[in-house]
């Protein structure tokens, strides 16, 4: 389970929204999509014009960062007009919740948009309780997907 709070977006979004570019500007340039896909959430970051060795991915306790760096290089005698497409080095950082197996994430970089894949814990996983008749007990079972 991803957790969908996080203590220092808010402040992200008013520093954006106060004081404008770079000031809580990560998410504008790492937007992205979680979503739980049968036994996986998948979480799917666009990082436009990011070379995949300058990308990072991380799990640190319950904590994954992605840390990408890009740069925008401009022939030596070309003027720059207008430059607003972000570049520097970025990081997002997502919570993770104790029922996601942190040891085996799966990272695939694809047209700009770095995918991974946390696959759910064995013991997180949804179970059923089967009621048996008075004085019978039947065991626990995985509840079909």
């Amino acid at each position: 389970m991803l957790m969908r709070f996080d203590p220092f977006a808010e402040l992200d979004r008013l520093a954006g929204t106060r004081f404008g570019w770079p000031f809580g500007g990560t998410a504008r340039f790492m937007p992205l999509d979680a979503y739980k896909d049968g036994d996986h959430y998948v979480v799917e970051l666009d990082l436009p014009g990011v070379s995949s060795g300058d990308i990072e991915v991380a799990v640190d306790k319950d904590v994954l960062s992605v840390t990408a760096k890009r740069s925008i290089e401009h022939g030596a005698d070309a003027e720059v007009v207008i430059s607003e497409r972000p570049q520097g080095s970025f990081t997002r950082r997502l919570s993770l919740g104790d029922g996601l197996d942190k040891e085996h994430v799966e990272a695939e970089y694809r047209d700009g948009v770095l995918i991974l894949r946390l696959p759910v814990l064995e013991a997180a996983k949804p179970r059923k309780i089967e009621i048996g008749a008075a004085g019978e007990t039947r065991e626990l079972t995985t509840a079909a997907a």
